[in-house]
């Protein structure tokens, strides 16, 4: 069992849909904060939420090496060695991958996959050494199933959750833990990510978009349990099953969703 209590989260992604929830969730268990985003535009609402929890926070652009490089700065500067490493951040595009502008599909893939890695890489040794840490990967029910114009956004994500699981296996009877969780929809800005080479526009149905709020609480009941796998909403849960005993269904049920994303474009156009 991992004691968030008093322990030091460092959050990528801080001011988005879950970081906002993960801020707030993780103040509540007693936890003190380090948090990161793009801009300050982006962090201010993570910042404001944090309250005393916050030991520190910057910006910086981690579809880069040398944002990566200036978060492990900033917690150097200021002594801060996280327990836990919450790796949140993300972006994602609907769209076929010769429609998407290669420049946007490279920085997904850098911003989604690279930088979780390159922070690992920069935490772990301090984790290692005193014999005690979490990684959480925030991966997608996308990491287990191929899904229609997704095909980049699969991809890191598939990546990440080959990543979270190898890694654990390397750090076994380290003291140092991975949870890789795996949402579906939930109701956060990436539901407005932009959209290429469609004619109309695709909306995700609601009754597949999962509460933020919710889908943070069972990451921390994960982290608290050391799960390495954490399907956060029902339907993450479900297709997860499918996928893995009736796989033939899911191809059905991937055009079942398409249609019925035109159809909600359509009603909310």
């Amino acid at each position: 069992m991992t004691d968030l209590k008093d322990k030091t989260v460092l959050i990528t992604g801080a001011g988005g849909g879950f970081g906002l929830h993960m801020t707030r969730q993780f103040r509540d268990a007693g936890c003190k904060l380090v948090l990161t985003d793009l801009s300050e535009q982006a962090l201010r609402p993570a910042v404001d939420e944090a309250g005393d929890a916050l030991l520190a926070s910057t910006t910086a652009d981690l579809a880069t090496a040398e944002g990566c490089g200036v978060i492990a700065g900033t917690c150097t500067a200021w002594g801060i060695d996280p327990d836990v490493l919450v790796n949140n951040a993300g972006v994602g595009f609907a769209g076929r991958l010769d429609h998407i502008p290669r420049d946007h599909w490279e920085t997904l893939m850098q911003l989604n996959l690279l930088a979780p890695m390159r922070l690992c890489n920069l935490f772990l040794p301090k984790m290692t050494a005193r014999g005690s840490g979490h990684i959480v990967n925030i991966s997608s029910l996308a990491g287990w199933v191929g899904s229609h114009g997704l095909s980049a956004y699969c991809a890191s994500k598939f990546g990440l959750r080959g990543f979270g699981e190898s890694l654990s296996a390397d750090l076994e009877d380290t003291g140092v833990h991975v949870t890789n969780v795996y949402p579906c929809f939930s109701r956060t800005p990436i539901l407005d990510s932009p959209q290429f080479g469609y004619e109309e526009k695709r909306v995700v149905p609601d009754y597949l978009v999962s509460d933020p709020s919710d889908v943070v609480g069972k990451i921390l009941q994960g982290i608290r349990k050391n799960k390495l796998h954490v399907f956060p909403d029902k339907h993450a849960r479900r297709i997860h099953y499918l996928k893995r005993f009736t796989p033939w269904v899911i191809p059905m049920l991937n055009r079942r969703m398409q249609d019925e994303s035109i159809v909600s474009g359509k009603e909310e156009g």
